[in-house]
């Protein structure tokens, strides 16, 4: 074991990065090589195929099958150019993964040979098996019939040698078994919602798109420390490890140079990525020592969340190449700053406008008021279903760990945003006047085109207002961000259409008021709603230390969800307000939340299950043997003490080894202990038949004990001998070289 472990530490330390080669040509050359994007459409396809592709890509349009075929025709022959002999429906089941079946272009010609074929029925849908994918029942085990169906607004990509075709996943009867398809329902809703909006402002508007851009955290590990970690191998985190004497205190690491090693795995991560179309922008050090960010430019949503995806497999992929294995673990190691994946998210207009901006206009500034209120009323009547969105066994370890946003769902606008809020509130109507079509007066302080850098950042607000857009911070670095995106636009495209109704209803109302002027009637009945959400919304707006306890108090007297414990937040998903919402804007049925849930709270149990598992395997066959060998090392030791020195001296010199040995006997004693109680704990959580109940039992019974354990064997860690101690250390983990 001694010797194992050293020379996997010494090799990790000797490893040398790779020559990564670098594109002759400019990024820009190569970005989305490997992507059918519209420029290989416009050279494959026929031009009025072209035309109709851009009509369905852009506008919703009907796809024929007809202009299927002939798409698939224009794919195929893009894709034999370059080397594909594979495709393959990929989609995202509710694992937080993605999934794949190849199937290769051959068919036989009916005269004993081969012909390649690829038809727009193939492209367009497959039936893979349904029936081992998360269903939360909706499919039973003998049900497997499910389908995927081409999603043609994210562009085919080619992977190796397959072209990959990113679909929705749905059951034989229509429920959805992924994360793409309700994604797509919500965009659809927010995009509704927003456009008639925006109508009040701007009737040229056709089309509002939600955008994304996620920044993406990770830690790198050497692949040789990953193999000798089966806790690592196993459950993605350490589940035992003392903290190493320098972590992150000295603030060294956060944006300090990039380890050779380090920058090569960037660079090659990065040509790749661009090839796919990702558009890599932004590459930094983080705070933990072997922590990283990767960050993009904005796309609109559907597509950043399919970009995302591709990511993740795309880094663990390049990094074994390079040696080392990526953690996107919210939280692989105690003591230090977790991952997250921060979700900026905004909203804009075909006509280039982005709706969270402020403009140059008090028309422009209404309009931007009416966004970022409705956006706070979704987020305030929602706020336990969007901490629902971004839940997860690994992501509460990271939450509230005074490194991240806090488990309760707040925003900060800063004191430029928070002003013209109060002021809209509280201004008499008598200073809102209307003027002419583009004469909107109202006395309210012009606000700057850009408030970037308006004010200081907050970055314990989960939900901040970063001068253009939201900042939904509390997402998980392994999470699928559609779960996150799907609850944000629903919420948001709610507050819209009730804002819109309500504002309808007061127009007449002020028409009458102001003698028939409807364009001052409709902006009347516009600030005059806005007052009544500015005050209701109040409670979600905190710009102050989400760290604190008193803020915990606050919350609750808000009205904010503070529940902390994961299974029962998942609850918020069948409140009434969720269910409601969500079957009003057509983005998932109560059938389809239900079965959602029992996947949420059946992975939430085997999470935890198998890192008790784990954890009981490594303390009993690692960590106990190997405390008691060195107990009897030293007890030897006292023997020979005692055979060499008169008792009274034996007894001083022997003194400390005396007291180790005591401490071993007590803490393996308590490992011991633990462990038989955390088997038990499993053993009666297990009997449980409901997956929601099992899963609290398992949070309340079963993963406090891990930490019990965990204690007892970092306590060993710091006196067992070095040179015995299976596991590479926290030190050793923690410092790429």
């Amino acid at each position: 074991m001694e010797a194992l472990r050293f020379q996997v530490v010494g090799e990790a330390f000797k490893k040398k990065p790779l020559d990564v080669k670098t594109p002759s040509e400019r990024p820009y050359e190569y970005f989305g090589k490997k992507v059918f994007n519209r420029e290989k459409m416009y050279k494959y396809l026929p031009k009025d195929v072209y035309e109709k592709m851009i009509d369905v890509i852009d506008n919703g349009a009907h796809l024929d099958r007809a202009v299927a075929d002939a798409v698939a025709a224009g794919m195929k022959q893009w894709a034999t150019e370059n080397g594909v002999t594979h495709y393959t429906h990929w989609f995202q089941p509710l694992t937080e993964g993605t999934a794949e079946k190849h199937d290769s272009f051959i068919e036989h010609d009916g005269k004993g040979g081969m012909v390649e074929e690829f038809t727009g029925k193939l492209l367009v849908q497959q039936e893979p098996d349904a029936s081992s994918f998360p269903s939360g029942g909706i499919r039973s085990t003998f049900e497997a019939r499910g389908y995927s169906a081409w999603d043609p607004t994210s562009p085919v990509f080619i992977i190796d040698d397959t072209l990959c075709i990113p679909t929705v996943f749905i059951s034989y009867s229509g429920e959805a078994l992924d994360y793409k398809a309700p994604l797509l329902r919500a965009l659809h809703a927010v995009n509704v919602a927003a456009v008639d909006v925006c109508h009040y402002f701007d009737p040229a508007v056709k089309k509002v798109t939600s955008n994304l851009g996620w920044e993406q955290e990770y830690f790198l590990v050497d692949e040789g420390l990953y193999a000798a970690r089966p806790d690592l191998l196993l459950t993605g985190r350490t589940l035992m490890g003392h903290d190493s004497a320098k972590n992150q205190q000295m603030d060294d690491h956060y944006f300090g140079s990039i380890p050779e090693r380090v920058a090569a795995f960037m660079r090659d991560l990065e040509i790749q990525a661009l090839e796919l179309g990702v558009p890599c922008k932004t590459r930094h050090n983080e705070v933990a020592p072997n922590q990283f960010e990767l960050a993009p430019i904005f796309e609109e949503t559907n597509l950043a969340v399919d970009h995302n995806m591709m990511l993740m497999s795309l880094m663990k992929k390049v990094a074994r190449k390079h040696g080392f294995r990526v953690l996107l673990h919210e939280k692989p190691f105690a003591g230090i700053n977790g991952s997250g994946k921060h979700n900026n998210w905004s909203l804009s207009t075909d006509n280039g406008i982005l709706l969270h901006a402020p403009g140059k206009t008090p028309e422009a500034n209404l309009r931007f008021a009416t966004f970022i209120i409705e956006t706070l009323m979704g987020v305030y009547k929602h706020n336990g279903l969007l901490k629902a969105s971004i839940m997860s066994a690994t992501n509460a370890h990271r939450l509230g760990a005074n490194e991240a946003p806090p488990a309760i769902v707040s925003s900060f606008l800063g004191k430029q945003v928070s002003e013209l809020l109060d002021h809209i509130e509280q201004a008499d109507k008598d200073s809102l006047s209307m003027a002419g079509k583009q004469g909107l007066k109202m006395d309210i302080p012009e606000i700057p085109e850009l408030l970037i850098d308006n004010t200081d950042r907050n970055r314990t607000s989960p939900f901040a207002f970063t001068g253009n857009r939201f900042e939904f911070r509390a997402v998980g670095s392994e999470a699928n961000c559609a779960s996150a995106m799907i609850a944000l636009n629903s919420a948001v495209a709610e507050a819209l259409v009730d804002f819109k109704k309500r504002v309808d209803a007061k127009i007449p109302e002020f028409e009458k008021q102001l003698a028939g002027t409807e364009h001052s009637a409709k902006f009347h009945a516009i600030i005059d709603v806005l007052r009544e959400d500015i005050k209701t919304c109040k409670p979600i707006r905190f710009d102050g230390n989400g760290y604190s306890d008193e803020w915990v108090l606050e919350a609750a007297k808000r009205g904010l969800d503070v529940e902390k414990s994961c299974p029962k937040i998942f609850e918020r998903y069948l409140d009434k307000e969720s269910i409601d919402m969500f079957e009003s804007l057509g983005v998932m049925t109560k059938k389809e939340l239900e079965a959602r849930n029992e996947v949420k709270w059946e992975t939430y149990t085997k999470k935890i299950q198998i890192e008790a598992r784990v954890l009981g395997d490594l303390s009993m066959n690692h960590i106990i043997p190997v405390a008691t060998n060195y107990q009897s090392q030293l007890l030897k030791n006292v023997e020979n003490m005692a055979a060499i020195f008169p008792v009274d001296k034996a007894e001083k010199l022997s003194g400390r080894n005396v007291k180790i040995i005591e401490e071993i006997a007590e803490r393996t004693s308590a490992i011991e202990k633990g462990v038989e109680e955390l088997v038990n704990a499993r053993k009666l959580a297990n009997k449980i038949e409901d997956e929601h109940d099992k899963a609290i039992a398992y949070h309340d019974k079963v993963e406090p004990k891990l930490d019990e354990i965990r204690y007892q064997i970092d306590k060993l860690e710091l006196i067992v001998d070095d040179a015995l101690w299976p596991l590479p250390k926290y030190r050793e983990l923690l410092f790429i070289r």
